[in-house]
């Protein structure tokens, strides 16, 4: 695998665990939902997140889809960190 695109595509991934990361961390302040930003982030993440939680049972009022996609996203990481033998 050309070790470019494979640091370019391992890159994405970061951003994207990043994302969920601060959105996340955006449901504990009282934030507008109609905030550009917000409504960015929920534009980039909510396809991951959205197939995870209709597959996961309900907890209560915490959500644990983010923690999920987020360990996926490693795990995608670590593999194409093999496949281009970095």
């Amino acid at each position: 695998m050309n070790d470019q695109i494979a640091n370019i595509f391992i890159l994405f991934l970061y951003v994207l665990i990043f994302a969920i990361i601060i959105r996340s961390l955006l449901t504990w302040f009282p934030v507008d939902r109609n905030n550009e930003m917000v409504r960015l982030l929920n534009t980039i993440t909510e396809p991951l997140l959205e197939p995870v939680r209709r597959v996961m049972p309900r907890t209560g009022m915490i959500d644990f889809s983010a923690m999920v996609v987020i360990v996926v996203l490693y795990v995608m990481i670590s593999v194409v960190r093999r496949a281009a033998g970095q």
